[in-house]
């Protein structure tokens, strides 16, 4: 059944004055948690402390997302085609915990400011993302609905704990409906929860960005 961008002025309006307010304060309070992982990225390997990538935003938008870097320079992949496994030896010492502890999306709250995305949505892909080595948009029909809302630093997909690699058909698929299923759903009150439900994962070991 098609899917519609929601109708819902008033309430996408408080969503987005509660995304600058949430990335504002955000971004403010982590400031001296953001300066030292800056700190320890500098000191353990060379290169920028940001990795930018391109990314798929609402109407099939390009947009450059940030995220720590958590690869050496000379190993990273751009195109983001190569998803990571377990052991990555591309992954630095410090990468690894700020991808465990997924201190390495904190950066996005920068994209979420300036309107690339929301605090809640479907995770934002790489163009041509794959899963299970297949183009998400041929795996799953309905695939361009994601779309039709920003990307997300969580989403109802990653509060189910559906988050890591793609390599399996049915978590992709599943991944997608949830995010389909938000943009049928969308409401403030739905967001809450989601990000209500994120800070219960990750305090219970980080399953929810």
């Amino acid at each position: 059944m098609p899917v519609a961008a929601p109708q819902k002025p008033l309430q996408l309006a408080l969503k987005r004055m509660i995304d600058i307010c949430g990335a504002f304060f955000g971004l403010l309070v982590l400031s001296p948690i953001l300066l030292t992982i800056c700190a320890l990225i500098k000191l353990e390997s060379r290169g920028p402390i940001f990795f930018r990538q391109l990314r798929t935003g609402r109407n099939e938008a390009p947009f450059e997302i940030f995220k720590f870097r958590s690869m050496y320079t000379d190993l990273c992949d751009n195109s983001g085609v190569r998803q990571t496994v377990s052991n990555d030896p591309r992954i630095t010492r410090v990468g690894r915990v700020l991808r465990k502890t997924n201190l390495d999306e904190l950066p996005q709250l920068w994209n979420v400011l300036i309107g690339d995305m929301s605090l809640v949505g479907p995770r934002p892909h790489v163009p041509d993302m794959l899963a299970a080595g297949v183009n998400y948009a041929e795996l799953v029909e309905g695939y361009e609905y994601r779309h039709l809302m920003r990307p997300g630093l969580t989403g109802l997909a990653q509060a189910r704990g559906l988050r890591g690699p793609t390599d399996h058909r049915l978590t992709a698929v599943r991944r997608v409906f949830c995010d389909v299923e938000y943009v049928r759903n969308f409401s403030v009150l739905l967001d809450i929860k989601i990000m209500f439900r994120t800070l219960i994962n990750e305090l219970r070991g980080g399953t929810g960005f």
